[in-house]
């Protein structure tokens, strides 16, 4: 049910932007609205605005919207209501009135960005964990525990980061981008801490690597937990062991543990494999057998050990100003703009893939788990599609709003419209690929849930 209501508002909310932005442009310049619907199909409820003559509907399909303006290519106008009509409009007034939507989700984003970042937010400071067997990070010789202080995708253009999201943010636009990231790190385990310069490469990653597994390919999949015990099911592996809640595992098999993704790697790796766990309890090291159970799941068979493993990681308050948040927000919606239309861009040269199209399925699914993480987790997955929203109806294709404007560069540079018949051919072409896309889309959501 939170899931369901939590695609709802957000579904709601972003195309009530969009299309407010259609809206309130298109009454700057003098355009009379027909219509403002959130949704398409039957109408569930509505009511007509005595000042405007506006109808504001809610309809039954919740995946979109439309703003029917008065056009006099859709039906007769009267004489004296021409001047209200969008299809006199000058090309300036059209082009406004059709990006004022994508611009709508855009400015949307970075409102949500700001607020989120004018809030007290505990973060996960950049701590590394023991890079994944033959990831990246470990081929290029990291152990777990460094602590990065500067990234960036030169050595010259180094930026401080304070959390390990900030982390993440720059190795997904390091992928996506395929280029080198340098990391300035400092390693507690040496005797005297010495900052380094590490270099990742990333122009080697295959096609498929900006998706899900990223992060398990480069290396660092969560920030560095200690392999502490936590709260253990009675009838589980850990009990029956004799693990308790606190105790921390130094060595499986006479390997060092390192931190709690690496151990519970480990266990996931030995279904119903005894093994030999030296553990510090109280003071003194233990010596206890432990045989992960066999479970089934959708990867195959994995062990498990019923418990919680992993101390809370190290967290950091982040807080920003108002001037600062704000101008953070910006850039990060530019930022994560360029990097999806850049995304776009390798899916059809074949350098990315369509694996990583989601549909309404996969917004639904994210959408609750947002929620359940809290309202500001929310608010970045709402800022997060709103980008996404504005950045695809941007795209040249003739069925969305990026398709019209290059209808009217097309008539800016010639003088005249694109002919009747071309326009009903690119139409037609438009909504062709468009119905690929979603099928590729509602394809890769099936597979992500319940594949």
């Amino acid at each position: 049910m939170q899931t369901v209501l939590a695609f709802l508002i957000a579904i709601g909310l972003l195309v009530a932007v969009h299309e407010w932005g259609h809206f309130y442009v298109a009454r700057l310049c003098g355009v009379k609205v027909l219509r403002f619907s959130i949704g398409f199909g039957p109408k569930l409820w509505g009511f007509t605005s005595q000042r405007t003559g506006t109808e504001f509907v809610l309809s039954a399909v919740p995946l979109g919207g439309y703003v029917k303006m008065l056009d006099g290519r859709e039906g007769p106008v009267e004489d004296h209501e021409k001047h209200q009509a969008f299809d006199s409009q000058s090309l300036k007034r059209r082009s406004a009135i059709v990006a004022a939507g994508p611009i709508a989700n855009l400015v949307l984003a970075v409102f949500l960005y700001s607020f989120v970042n004018w809030q007290v937010v505990p973060q996960a400071a950049p701590v590394l964990p023991t890079p994944v067997a033959g990831s990246m990070a470990a081929l290029a010789g990291w152990s777990g525990g460094e602590r990065v202080l500067e990234v960036g995708l030169s050595q010259e253009g180094l930026e401080s980061i304070h959390t390990f999201e900030d982390l993440r943010w720059w190795l997904t636009k390091a992928s996506v981008e395929k280029q080198r990231i340098y990391l300035r790190a400092v390693d507690p385990k040496v005797p005297v801490e010495q900052e380094t310069v590490h270099v990742l490469e990333f122009g080697g990653l295959d096609a498929s690597a900006a998706d899900a597994s990223l992060f398990q390919k480069i290396g660092w999949v969560a920030p560095f937990s200690k392999p502490v015990m936590g709260e253990a099911s009675p009838e589980g592996r850990a009990a029956e062991a004799g693990l308790r809640s606190g105790d921390l595992v130094l060595s499986v098999d006479g390997v060092s543990i390192g931190d709690a993704y690496q151990l519970r790697a480990l266990i996931r790796q030995s279904p119903e494999v005894l093994m030999h766990w030296r553990v510090l309890r109280d003071g003194r090291e233990l010596l206890l057998s432990v045989r992960p159970k066999a479970e089934l799941q959708r990867a195959g068979t994995v062990g498990r050990v019923g418990a919680y493993i992993g101390a809370t990681p190290e967290m950091v308050d982040i807080q920003y100003g108002f001037a600062e948040g704000l101008v953070r927000a910006t850039q990060k919606t530019w930022e994560i703009s360029r990097m999806s239309l850049l995304a776009m861009g390798q899916m059809v040269t074949g350098q990315v893939s369509l694996r990583n199209l989601n549909g309404p399925l996969a917004i639904a699914d994210y959408a609750g788990k947002s929620a359940a993480l809290g309202a500001l987790q929310f608010i970045s997955f709402l800022a997060l599609i709103s980008i996404s929203l504005g950045v695809l109806n941007l795209l040249p294709l003739p069925v969305l709003d990026g398709g019209h404007l290059m209808y009217y560069l097309w008539e800016g540079v010639t003088g005249h419209p694109v002919p009747e018949k071309w326009w009903e051919m690119l139409q037609r072409a438009g909504i062709a690929l468009l119905l690929v896309m979603m099928s590729i889309a509602f394809y890769n959501d099936v597979l992500h849930i319940w594949g």
